[in-house]
């Protein structure tokens, strides 16, 4: 994968989201059009934290490559070099995969 020429800020992260699944356990396969957009993904890019009161910066609890869990309606989906991301807050992202 290419270099991500985007970089998020304080506590916003970038996801890429995971393949959504296109046969069911029984073996059916399923239309592009019958599949939810899957809420999993790898974080491709973190910001550097929110400044807190004080001025100094709260450290993110995710780490780049980690997979996560996010909300149904987390982020705003862009396109960079035809690959599409997620930017969202941290607090969207539900947990850590593994």
């Amino acid at each position: 994968m290419a270099k991500l020429n985007i970089r998020p800020l304080g506590d916003k992260v970038i996801v890429k989201r995971v393949e959504a699944e296109s046969m069911t356990a029984g073996g059916i396969v399923l239309p592009d059009s019958a599949t939810e957009k899957p809420k999993r993904g790898v974080i491709q890019a973190i910001g550097t934290g929110r400044v807190l009161d004080d001025g100094s910066r709260s450290g993110l609890q995710v780490q780049k490559n980690d997979e996560v869990v996010f909300t149904s309606y987390a982020g705003t989906e862009i396109k960079v070099d035809g690959e599409e991301y997620l930017i969202m807050d941290e607090s969207d992202i539900l947990g850590v995969v593994g």
